[in-house]
């Protein structure tokens, strides 16, 4: 499996999105008061701090696993994009996500699994993570057909639905649709839905969260034991 497509699965099992760049096309009209409570938020996003919960739905089998845990963004300044992704229960592990290397801790194992992009992935990396955390209207218009889903309540607040479907094929070989509940507030993601083939999906819904500006570069970095064991699988 190619390096890019292997990370967008490993990464699929945490959040959702990733978009190359394609030209734009225009939006329903609709969508402009969305637009542009997202573009107001890129402008001035730095970070964030969030409690997720993940429902996994593996249609196959019509089963459902559910992670809990708690996530962290820092973004500095442009192209320079960090997330941590602690996953509490039931099976604990950490993500870290830096540049274009990903990096999974296993406490019970106390193992590190490590995967490099390359740089030449860097721009498709830091869209994938970036998708509705402080991406802006271009973004998705680029690389999506976007329509508007309407308003919604997500854990007590108020969102705008929307619809994305990837330009590119590949890509929409692998996620046909994504969704994002856009904050009437703050013009950030506080749920987002990812579609495979065949019915099966992953839900992530983000609550408690704080915009912040200035997260401690300790927050997006793991905290390891000693003795801990390096793995690189893709090698």
């Amino acid at each position: 499996m190619p390096r890019i497509r292997l990370v967008f699965v490993l990464l699929a099992t945490v959040l959702a999105g990733v978009y190359p760049q394609f030209g734009a096309c225009a939006a329903d009209d609709s969508l402009q008061p969305v637009f542009n409570r997202m573009d107001q938020a890129a402008v001035k996003f730095k970070g964030l701090r969030a409690d997720m919960n993940k429902l996994t739905h593996t249609a196959v089998i019509n089963h459902d696993d559910i992670d809990v845990g708690k996530i962290v963004v820092k973004l500095p300044k442009p192209h320079d994009f960090h997330m941590l992704i602690d996953i509490q229960e039931p099976d604990k592990k950490t993500v870290q996500i830096s540049g274009t290397k990903v990096d999974f801790f296993y406490p019970k194992t106390n193992t590190v699994q490590e995967f490099d992009l390359g740089k030449s992935h860097r721009g498709q990396v830091e869209q994938f993570l970036r998708l509705g955390f402080g991406s802006n209207s271009k973004d998705l218009l680029d690389a999506y057909t976007v329509t508007y889903g309407g308003p919604e309540t997500v854990a007590d607040q108020k969102t705008s639905r929307i619809e994305l479907i990837p330009k590119n094929k590949d890509l929409a070989a692998q996620f046909p649709k994504f969704e994002l509940w856009i904050s009437d507030q703050t013009g950030i993601s506080v749920q987002q839905k990812m579609y495979e083939p065949g019915g099966s999906y992953s839900l992530a819904t983000y609550t408690n969260m704080q915009i912040v500006p200035n997260i401690p570069e300790s927050e997006v970095k793991l905290s390891l034991p000693k003795g801990v064991h390096w793995e690189y699988p893709q090698r």
